[in-house]
């Protein structure tokens, strides 16, 4: 039986012509045989790189899960705390290990967050949220309007001294149940969303914390956030200061676990350190390098990813303090006279834009000025109209009148931050080479505030403003913010110039809004209480592996990870048909 399938096998399976085959190859001469070998292989090859290329035309590329991004930090971290951060350090891992009610997105809108849907009442009063269903912090616990209620009531908290105060302040808060949270304003404030991107604290961590302890809590070293990232493990230096945080993707994150794995932040005391690190290659990425180092790093070849920052950075006149600034001749001389191109080549090394209004740059309406005219000429004849004569013996600008000696004559305070000390002498070298007796007055940051400009104690002031993502101006122009904590540091005072700001905070359309700033724009131009210079581009130094950063519309350094789940490094390849659309 066994003998019959064999030879049934046999029959079944044997090709009739596998024999003559054999017999045909076996009477091949040695060159036949080798060509025949050759046109086999040909095919065999021919037929695989088919089948592969056919294959691929079907597959695609999509991000997954993996690598390691090492980036280095200047300065050490000391409050990884929504309602307490305050440096870049502070700022960048709150932004990675919190999360809001709302997030803000590369390209400058608001998208929910922790909250699943929110609603706006018909007088721009109330704001209602509803959370989503199954959101939890890196600890497991799930998060509900109680945690809400609470990092709102701790950021309105006088006594914790948060810098988001101002955001909360006058804010009314009822939590309606444990997933719906309303919030009542006293007055239409249109911006108002952009404050509930504020990352949620757990209540269940930081419940029984006063204020006093919120300080020296170890919960502000070692963070339990619901963000894209949460902490693995913090390392400390001799000193007993984090040295280097180590950070995995949350898999729980309400908008999705980000691809990259891990991300470990090294921290340094100055650029230097951190600069030996990048030769090392103890790091791979790093931003706020000095712009002069960048521009060699970029043309060697390396990845800079820039974009602009709505910083608007200028001389601020204090006409109370320096009366010759009462004379509008005089600011516009002084505006006319300063090529702000040359000055963004020499301090920002290019990377920068010239503004000439209180807009950021992608708003502000900058003319340039012909490269061949004479800018002191024509600031020289703005003050000779205005009748100002040039002192012979001083080579000074003076003007004289029956009632007054006045002598262009004044000092220019600023911080002790590298590239503002440059532009300070490069805006010092040319007004005296127009006619102006200059001193620039350098103070270490912390004393510029706190003796120089909170007190309002200087002349001019070569400072700068971060405008937000909303564009509300008010904090900035409006004249009841002239003194501390207001930020008007120009101490402008205009009533058409105050009724346009008011107006304009209310209006809940983008561009109609914008509209109404172009009137309080043309307002202060027509004025001249400041000398704009310039706004700075925020440049990223990062590796060639990472792919999908869009930096867009960034506020502050820390927003450069507005995207960071979408980030990836490693692929994998899967047929088209199992992509979802």
């Amino acid at each position: 039986m066994k003998a019959e399938l064999n030879s049934m096998l046999r029959r079944k399976f044997d090709l009739p012509f596998s024999e003559d085959s054999r017999r045909a190859f076996r009477s091949f001469s040695l060159t036949e045989k080798t060509i025949f070998m050759f046109f086999t292989a040909l095919f065999i090859f021919s037929s695989v790189y088919m089948l592969v290329s056919v294959n691929n035309n079907f597959l695609v590329s999509v991000p997954v899960q993996g690598g390691e991004v090492v980036e280095g930090i200047v300065g050490s971290p000391r409050f990884v705390n929504p309602l307490l951060s305050i440096s870049d350090a502070d700022k960048d891992l709150t932004a990675l290990i919190y999360s809001g009610l709302l997030k803000a997105t590369t390209e400058g809108a608001l998208i929910p967050d922790l909250a699943e849907s929110y609603g706006v009442s018909e007088d721009g009063l109330t704001y209602t949220f509803l959370l989503k269903k199954d959101i939890r912090f890196h600890d497991g616990r799930k998060i509900t309007t109680e945690d809400v209620e609470f990092t709102i009531l701790k950021a309105q908290d006088p006594a914790l001294k948060s810098p988001r105060r101002a955001n909360w302040d006058g804010v009314a808060i009822e939590k309606i149940n444990e997933s719906e949270i309303r919030f009542t304003l006293k007055q239409p404030y249109a911006s108002f969303a952009e404050n509930t991107t504020i990352g949620i604290l757990p209540k269940h961590i930081w419940g029984n914390a006063n204020a006093d302890e919120f300080a020296f809590s170890e919960y502000n070293i070692l963070p339990t956030g619901s963000g894209p990232y949460k902490v693995k493990e913090v390392k400390r230096n001799s000193a007993g200061l984090p040295s280097e945080y180590v950070l995995r993707a949350n898999n729980d994150y309400a908008l999705g676990t980000p691809f990259i794995k891990t991300f470990r932040f090294k921290f340094y005391n100055n650029e230097n350190s951190l600069l030996n690190a990048l030769g090392r290659k103890e790091i791979e990425s790093a931003n706020s390098l000095n712009p002069a180092l960048v521009k060699e790093l970029e043309a060697r070849g390396d990845r800079v990813e820039r974009t602009t920052l709505p910083r608007i950075f200028g001389v601020f006149f204090n006409q109370n303090e320096a009366g010759i600034f009462t004379h509008k001749e005089a600011r516009e001389a002084l505006d006319r006279a300063l090529d702000k191109e040359a000055i963004i080549a020499d301090v920002l090394s290019g990377y920068g834009s010239v503004i000439n209004s209180p807009l950021p740059p992608d708003k502000n309406e900058t003319k340039k000025i012909n490269l061949d005219e004479d800018r002191l000429a024509l600031a020289r004849s703005i003050l000779e109209k205005g009748g100002w004569k040039r002192n012979e013996k001083t080579g000074v600008y003076e003007l004289k009148t029956k009632t007054e000696n006045s002598v262009l004559r004044f000092t220019i305070s600023t911080s002790d931050a590298p590239e503002l000390k440059r532009a300070a002498s490069l805006v010092e070298e040319t007004w005296e080479a127009l006619g102006a007796d200059v001193d620039v007055a350098i103070y270490d940051t912390g004393d510029l505030n706190q003796s120089v400009i909170r007190p309002r104690k200087y002349q001019a002031l070569l400072f700068g403003e971060i405008v937000g993502r909303d564009l509300d101006l008010f904090p900035f122009w409006h004249s009841s913010q002239r003194n501390d904590p207001g930020l008007n540091i120009a101490l402008y005072v205009n009533n058409k110039a105050d009724k346009i700001l008011e107006e304009a905070r209310m209006i809940s359309d983008p561009s109609a809004r914008l509209a109404k700033y172009r009137e309080f724009e043309a307002e202060v131009k027509r004025e001249t209480p400041v000398v704009f210079l310039y706004s700075p581009d925020f440049l990223y130094l990062m590796p060639k592996k990472i792919d999908s950063v869009r930096l867009g519309q960034l506020t502050i350094p820390a927003e450069r990870f507005l995207n960071i789940n979408e980030w990836y490094i490693e692929t994998s390849k899967v047929w088209k048909i199992f992509i979802k659309s």
